[in-house]
């Protein structure tokens, strides 16, 4: 279980670490222009917390695997960006983004399956 643990926490990684950066160093505007269009119905201000959230989730999971005693703050940081991920589910259901949801189901999923690598790595 600790590869697979292993490997979703990296892609976990990757995944939030540069989508967080993204939104915590371009504007919202800018984001919109990339192809990210929900930024429009939502406050600069939230696009930065979710990006910080996305950044710290990405460090936790990684820290909390490395670190024996911190176990508990992968299983944390893998729990918060599910919790990232059921958020952009519904924004992405009320705007009928589709294909948007697949991306956000799958993450969802390998969030959970890190959180609960950990989680049974801790025992």
């Amino acid at each position: 279980m600790t590869i697979v643990t292993w490997i979703a926490t990296g892609l976990l990684a990757l995944v939030f670490l540069t989508s967080g950066a993204m939104k915590l160093i371009r504007t919202s505007e800018q984001l919109a222009e990339s192809g990210l269009k929900w930024t429009e119905d939502v406050a600069p201000g939230t696009v930065k917390l979710i990006g910080g959230a996305e950044v710290l989730g990405a460090l936790g999971v990684v820290v909390g695997g490395l670190v024996a005693a911190l176990q508990w703050a992968a299983v944390a940081a893998a729990g918060g960006l599910g919790l990232v991920m059921i958020g952009a589910i519904a924004v992405h259901a009320r705007r009928k983004e589709t294909s948007m949801i697949i991306v956000n189901v799958a993450l969802l999923a390998v969030a959970i399956l890190a959180a609960v690598g950990w989680a049974i790595a801790g025992r």
